[in-house]
């Protein structure tokens, strides 16, 4: 069985490069910072128990808490180790800091940019396609640096629930990137044969898997063929994480599953790795199948 980071021919977004991979993540970065800094931190969001404050809190960089370079320890490691409890981490960082001023998580957030700028600026790129252990188990690492993009665009869409500016298109397909690059990551080390694309009204992602690795590409708007799930990039994100509920949404039809059998070939995944994204919607189709439920869960552990 082929591991991303270890010998395999392809590795998705790893493969792409940080010429690909880096504008999508900073830009991400660039727009959640504007959010943040437009949204008041005492409002509540939609995450029970977490405002603002904590949603942008766990995702900066303190000195207790620096997700990025613990990831590039790893990487460095061969990608020894186990997968973080994040919940608990989340727990822990997020009481550290509740009380922190506007202007240090701010500062925390910009730190964390500033680490994602300075590994694609500084690191050696053989390091992109190491293995490094994240809450799905062991990928590339430049494919967990991506999946900041998941993080981002989801948040940013909870930050926009209590006020912010939305997330821009850009962001909103960058999360979708990532999102269908950790499952093709998974899919391919668990040796499973499959695939699927995510698309939107402004085109999407498609990805292939098989036990030699994996693929993802662009896909303009347009006709859909195969195994697909299509909504809004939005609706797709939410759905995904949990937000909104997916058979609420295919009801109303902004969400529709095309040729749901090939989502129940990738469900097995879901014992290997169940910290990937998109859990709810690759659920209900397997479950409408008779399958195992619970695809993918949250990207890297966190809400």
């Amino acid at each position: 069985m082929g591991d991303p980071g270890d010998g395999v021919r392809r590795r998705g977004m790893a493969a792409a490069g940080r010429g690909v991979v880096g504008p999508m993540v900073l830009g991400a970065w660039d727009a959640f910072l504007g959010q943040a800094a437009a949204v008041d931190l005492h409002r509540p969001t939609r995450l029970p128990g977490w405002r603002a404050q904590e949603v942008c809190v766990h995702l900066g960089c303190w000195a207790d808490h620096a997700a990025l370079a613990d990831l590039v320890a790893s990487a460095r490691a061969g990608g020894a180790g186990v997968p973080p409890d994040v919940d608990a981490t989340n727990a822990r960082v997020t009481a550290a800091h509740r009380d922190a001023t506007r202007e240090e998580v701010l500062a925390a957030l910009a730190r964390n940019r500033a680490a994602t700028a300075r590994y694609l600026a500084e690191e050696p790129e053989e390091l992109d396609t190491a293995p490094a252990v994240s809450v799905a188990g062991r990928l590339p690492l430049l494919g967990v640096v991506l999946a900041q993009s998941y993080e981002l665009a989801v948040h940013g869409l909870d930050l926009a629930a209590c006020g912010a500016p939305r997330p821009p298109s850009g962001v909103l397909q960058a999360g979708l990137a990532a999102l269908a690059d950790v499952t093709g990551a998974v899919a391919a080390r668990e040796g499973i044969t499959g695939g699927a694309s995510l698309r939107t009204p402004e085109g999407g992602w498609v990805f292939a898997a098989d036990p030699g690795g994996w693929t993802v590409r662009r896909v303009p708007a347009g006709e859909v063929a195969g195994t697909t799930v299509e909504a809004p990039a939005d609706v797709l994100l939410e759905a995904a994480s949990g937000r909104a509920d997916p058979v609420a949404a295919l009801a109303r039809r902004r969400l529709r599953v095309h040729g749901p059998a090939g989502l129940l070939a990738l469900a097995p995944i879901v014992h290997a790795a169940p910290g990937i994204p998109g859990g709810p919607v690759l659920q209900f189709a397997a479950q409408a199948l008779g399958g195992v439920g619970g695809l993918l869960g949250r990207l890297r552990g966190r809400r």
